[in-house]
């Protein structure tokens, strides 16, 4: 798997994953094999999810550097 995968196919894999090393009968080789594959996509999931956190706080600073609080457009408060 390379970082060109997104965050949903990753996470989607990852659930198949867990689902798939939940069953009892599966072999001790291909069980470490696709948790091996896990490992290295919740280090991408991780490192895309860092790279987002970076992105909305830069987008929270104001002119000045002042933290500043606004809704994305879009999203209506109730």
């Amino acid at each position: 798997m390379t970082t060109a995968i997104t965050f949903e196919e990753a996470i989607k894999r990852l659930e198949e994953i867990v689902r798939e090393l939940e069953r009892s009968e599966i072999e001790i080789e291909k069980a470490l094999t696709i948790f091996e594959e896990g490992t290295r996509l919740a280090k991408i999931c991780a490192k895309k999810l860092s790279s987002i956190e970076k992105r909305v706080e830069i987008l929270k600073k104001g002119e000045k550097g002042e933290d500043v609080l606004e809704l994305f457009q879009g999203i209506d408060e109730e």
